[in-house]
């Protein structure tokens, strides 16, 4: 076997994230973004101490488990999701099985502790943001608004049936696209970094139908105040207005949803990122409103929050019942974002502390415990590594939902060293998981109950919520 050659095959199983298992001449292959059973012909691209890497080239047959459409054009070309050919219930029992085998090498009890996978309360149309791109599916071809083909950070493929998001974005990216067409601008070429147009952010809240669209571009078409030329204002005419039309066909849209602000921010960055180099309202207001069993959260642009609003609502419930009675306890939510968790937790707290190295969530977060008018709330801008060791108060009950890399090393021992009575451990990214459990047992903690949630059906990912007690 030799870097290059080409094989058939079919995938044995797939492991967490997608990772599909073939077996060649006494090689394991890995080949991403496949399927258990689907015959497939695929390209070895690197190996090493008996494994390989293949890169997927075609599957020849589908897999039993593929028993229906996918229900959208972009499907399998677009990187967002993988299973949308599995029927609802083969996806949960496939990330079962991933959590189950990622998860049991660690934890000796896990048959008796493992709740299995909860699915999400929607299987479509769950994701209240996503991000778009403008390029194009072809060299030299029309200027596309959608999602990244799989594989390719330059092409990109227009989203316009997307099955994650409610139908109001999908209206919202092909109004966006046709003005965009219609302007003459060009979008912006990674290569050469010249063009407008980059993304379209839109967020669109589940529970209270608001809509938050912005329109990101570069300033290379904005008119230079140090020249004086008919050039140039002709472009200040036409920037103007392109966003008055903007506005004006948005807000003519038959959406179910009500848009509350549209948006235009301005990127000059060279790295495919959405920053924020500032950003103008052409509309309403830069803000929106969710709500989440019950309460009210402010949510702007850029700010950090659960892309499923009704998952997020059975995830936290599933933190409650875990935590149980814990009137008159002190709770640290470690890595806060917006203290959404600190603020589902105030009302049946003593007090509840949020720490998060985001300025701008932390800012966010006090802003919506000021909105639920909560008043035993507190947050701590600084990273958890650095602040845990400073807070002089004595947690009874720790809330850690770091991100996807799972907590620092060196952050382990300094959570640790509280002896909390219990410790609720939420991870997006069972690995990770697995990695930090075993220090939680090492300093005498017991895990009792391990759930997960489907937050993302058909994709890869799934939440996990671990309880450990301290032993007394």
């Amino acid at each position: 076997m030799r870097k290059g050659d080409v094989f058939e095959g079919t995938v044995e199983a797939v492991l967490f994230p997608n990772k599909g298992i073939l077996h060649e001449e006494d090689w394991e292959i890995v080949v991403k973004n496949t399927i258990p059973g689907q015959k497939i012909r695929y390209r070895i691209k690197r190996k090493k101490n008996g494994r390989a890497d293949g890169d997927l080239l075609e599957v020849l047959e589908q897999s039993q488990l593929e028993s229906r459409e996918a229900g959208c054009t972009l499907f399998p070309q677009c990187g967002g999701c993988s299973y949308r050919t599995l029927p609802y219930a083969k996806q949960l029992r496939m990330k079962e099985e991933q959590v189950r085998r990622i998860l049991s090498p660690v934890v000796e009890n896990m048959d008796s502790v493992f709740g299995g996978v909860l699915p999400s309360p929607e299987e479509l149309a769950y994701r209240n943001k996503m991000e778009y791109t403008f390029g194009d599916s072809e060299k030299d071809g029309p200027l596309m608004l959608g999602l990244h083909k799989k594989g390719s950070i330059y092409d990109v493929l227009p989203a316009v049936d997307c099955c994650i998001v409610h139908e109001d974005m999908n209206q919202i990216v092909a109004c966006v696209q046709q003005l965009a067409r219609e302007s003459g601008l060009a979008f912006y070429h990674k290569r050469t970094h010249v063009g407008y147009f980059r993304h379209l952010l839109v967020r669109r809240a589940t529970i209270t139908g608001e809509i938050l669209i912005d329109l990101v571009t570069t300033t290379q078409s904005r008119i230079d105040k140090e020249a004086n030329c008919a050039e140039h204002a002709s472009i200040a005419v036409m920037q103007n207005d392109l966003f008055s039309e903007l506005k004006k066909r948005l807000l003519a849209l038959p959406l179910k949803g009500k848009i509350t602000g549209i948006l235009h921010t301005v990127n000059d960055s060279v790295a495919d990122i959405i920053r924020n180099d500032g950003t103008d309202i052409i509309f309403g207001k830069d803000y929106f409103y969710e709500e989440l069993l019950g309460l009210r959260f402010k949510i702007t642009p850029f700010s950090f929050f659960q892309t499923n609003s009704r998952g997020a609502e059975e995830l936290y419930k599933i933190v409650r019942t875990l935590l149980g009675d814990v009137s008159g306890k002190i709770v640290f939510d470690l890595y806060s974002g917006t203290g959404t968790i600190t603020q589902m937790l105030a009302p049946v707290v003593k007090k509840a502390v949020g720490v998060e190295i985001v300025v701008e969530a932390v800012k966010a977060a006090w802003e919506n415990a000021a909105l639920n008018n909560l008043d035993n709330c507190e947050f701590i801008a600084g990273d958890v590594l650095n602040v845990i060791g400073t807070i002089t108060q004595k947690p009874d009950v720790i809330v850690i939902d770091p991100p996807r890399d799972g907590i620092h090393p060196k952050a382990l021992p300094k959570i640790t060293e509280y002896n909390a009575d219990k410790i609720i451990y939420i991870s997006c990214k069972p690995t990770s998981l697995a990695r930090d459990l075993p220090w939680f047992q090492l300093k005498g903690y017991r895990i009792e109950k391990i759930v997960s949630v489907d937050m993302f059906p058909g994709t890869v990912h799934v939440e996990t919520v671990v309880l450990m007690t301290r032993n007394t």
